[in-house]
C-alpha cells in the first residue's frame, strides 16, 4: 500500500529542487566567470591599440582603472575571447615589459601588433598571423624626401622609428648613409619626433601611417611596394602574430582554431574599422 506525500513534505521537495537548480546555475557562472583571459598591450599604438576616456564603440576597461582600451588587437581579443568562452581583461604595459610578462605568467597572451620575428620565437610561442602588415616609410608632405620613389632616394637623411621594432632594427640599418637616431619608446613619440622637424622621414607599417594621417594631415605616405627599391624584408617581419608562454600549445591551438576561420580580407575589414575608429585626432590617445 502506497503511502500519500503530504503537502509540507511536497513543499520541502520542490524548494530543494529550486534551490539544487539554483546551485548549479551559480556554479557554472562561476566556473565561466574564473575562465579569464589577460591579455598585455601598450593602449597606445593606435590603430592596433590605444587609450580612451570611455566604453564607446565597445572599448574595454583597462585592468586598474586607468581607462579604456579600443583598437584592432582589442577586437582581437573580443573574438577570441566570445569564441572560445573567456572572460577578458586588458592589461596596459610598455612595449618591452609584454614579452616578459607573458614569460612570466603574468598575463596569457600579448596582442600587440608583434611581428614573429625569429628571436622574439625563442622566447614565446606565437599563433598564426593575425595581421600582415606592409612596411612604409612616412614623409612631411613639403619635407626634402616627400618624392622618394624608393630606398635609394632616402639615402643620407634623417630617421628614427620605435625601439624593439623590424622598422628600426631590420629597415633603417638598409638605408645608404642614414643618420639613424636613437629608437623612440611608442610610435606616438616616433610621429612626434617627425611632426617637429627633428627627423626627415620615419618608418613603420601601413596600418600605423594611416593612423597618423588622422592626427598629423602634413605627412605623406611612401610606400615602395611595387617599386623594385623596397626594404627587404620576411615573412616572419611582416606577419603579426599573438605571443604566448612557451609551450602553452593548448592555447596556441584555441587562438589558432579562430584566426583560420579567418582571411586577409577579414583582417584588413576589421583594421580599416579601427583606423576610421581612432581618437588620436581628437587628443584621446595617451602616449
Amino acid at each position: 500500500m502506497m503511502r500519500k506525500v503530504g503537502p509540507t513534505l511536497w513543499r520541502a521537495a520542490a524548494v530543494w529542487i529550486i534551490l539544487t537548480c539554483m546551485l548549479t546555475v551559480f556554479c557554472g557562472c562561476a566556473a565561466r566567470k574564473g575562465k579569464k583571459l589577460r591579455v598585455a598591450m601598450e593602449c597606445g599604438y593606435a590603430p592596433y591599440n590605444w587609450t580612451q576616456e570611455s566604453d564607446e564603440g565597445g572599448a574595454l576597461p583597462i585592468a586598474g582603472g586607468v581607462g579604456y582600451a579600443y583598437g584592432y588587437d582589442v577586437m582581437i581579443a573580443k573574438l577570441l575571447a566570445e569564441e572560445l568562452g573567456y572572460e577578458l581583461e586588458i592589461v596596459k604595459l610598455d612595449w618591452d615589459s609584454l614579452i616578459p610578462a607573458v614569460q612570466s605568467g603574468d598575463v596569457d597572451a600579448v596582442i600587440a601588433g608583434q611581428s614573429i620575428k625569429p628571436e622574439r620565437l625563442e622566447k614565446v610561442d606565437f599563433t598564426v598571423p593575425y595581421y600582415y602588415a606592409s612596411i612604409v616609410t612616412l614623409v612631411k608632405s613639403d619635407g626634402a624626401f616627400a618624392g622618394a620613389k624608393g630606398i635609394k632616394d632616402l639615402a643620407g637623411g634623417t630617421c628614427t622609428s620605435q625601439q624593439g621594432t623590424i622598422w628600426y632594427d631590420v629597415c633603417l640599418p638598409q638605408i645608404e648613409n642614414a643618420t639613424i637616431l636613437a629608437a623612440q619608446d611608442s610610435a606616438p613619440t616616433m610621429l612626434i619626433a617627425l611632426d617637429s622637424g627633428a627627423v626627415d622621414f620615419v618608418v613603420c607599417d601601413l596600418p600605423t601611417a594611416q593612423a597618423a594621417l588622422h592626427v598629423y594631415p602634413s605627412m605623406k605616405i611612401l610606400d615602395f611596394t611595387d617599386g623594385g627599391d623596397n626594404f627587404a624584408v620576411t615573412d616572419e617581419d611582416i606577419n603579426i602574430g599573438i605571443s604566448v608562454k612557451k609551450g602553452n600549445k593548448k592555447l596556441v591551438d584555441a587562438f589558432n582554431s579562430v584566426l583560420s576561420e579567418m582571411n586577409i580580407e577579414d583582417f584588413d575589414a576589421m583594421m580599416q574599422k579601427a583606423i576610421e575608429m581612432q581618437p588620436l585626432s581628437s587628443g584621446e590617445n595617451d602616449g
